[in-house]
């Protein structure tokens, strides 16, 4: 068995959003590599529930990080990728897209703009 890059298990993030296929978290690191993170173009024609996840998933981040750097670790890479290079910002120089202990910020301003019900206390799902 491959020896697994060491991954932040981030403990009480939920793992995805109820009733869709759409995860936040990974169980385990990528025996094969670790993700990597990349800025993804969001389209007008997003289906509904896409736009929910990821606004379900910036509440989830928000809450439980808020404005403080927080480890990449066991955060989904795709769902990562829809808001990376926008609403979630590098927070260091030295960025590495391909390690599970690679630091983000919210773009607070940008995410408020985008995705205000992120910042409300309750999520409707």
């Amino acid at each position: 068995m491959p020896i697994l890059p060491p991954m932040t298990k981030h403990r009480g993030f939920p793992s995805g959003l109820p009733g869709t296929g759409f995860q936040f978290t990974i169980r385990r690191a990528n025996p094969k590599g670790v993700t990597p993170l990349r800025t993804r173009k969001r389209v007008a024609d997003r289906s509904p529930n896409d736009r929910k996840a990821d606004a379900a998933f910036l509440h989830a981040i928000w809450h439980q990080f808020g404005t403080e750097p927080f480890e990449r670790g066991n955060l989904d890479a795709g769902r990562l990728s829809w808001l990376f290079g926008q609403e979630l910002i590098p927070a260091e120089d030295e960025f590495d897209p391909t390690s599970y202990e690679a630091m983000l910020i919210i773009n607070e301003d940008l995410a408020r703009r985008s995705f205000p019900q992120a910042f409300e206390e309750v999520f409707e799902v």
